[in-house]
């Protein structure tokens, strides 16, 4: 696959998740992960991510009922917002970057 091709590909596994959630980097690891190391690896890397801050969202939408989620869920929300954009630039700049504080399920 062509460096471009693969850009294309790793920000559409990052990016993607701000409109189509957990299912973007599912489908470019799917499509992808034999075509190239370095979209198996990202695609894994970006859905291992929004497994993680999905558990954390869930776990901080509950504590809501314990009234600490009223500012935790604000704060695991913009740590994801973050997460997401900063996975873009690394995959635009055809870098391998691990996420902080997630779960490696999928490997």
């Amino acid at each position: 696959m062509r460096p471009d091709e693969e850009k294309l590909w790793a920000i559409g596994a990052h990016l993607g998740p701000l409109l189509i959630g957990l299912f973007a980097p599912l489908l470019v690891w799917l499509i992808c992960k034999d075509r190239s190391a370095f979209l198996d690896r990202s695609a894994k890397e970006a859905l291992n991510m929004q497994i993680s801050y999905a558990i954390y969202g869930l776990v901080a939408g509950f504590s809501i009922l314990l009234l600490v989620g009223v500012i935790l869920l604000p704060l695991v929300l913009l740590a994801w917002f973050v997460l997401v954009i900063v996975g873009t630039v690394r995959a635009a700049n055809l870098e391998e970057w691990e996420y902080p504080l997630i779960f490696r399920l999928v490997s």
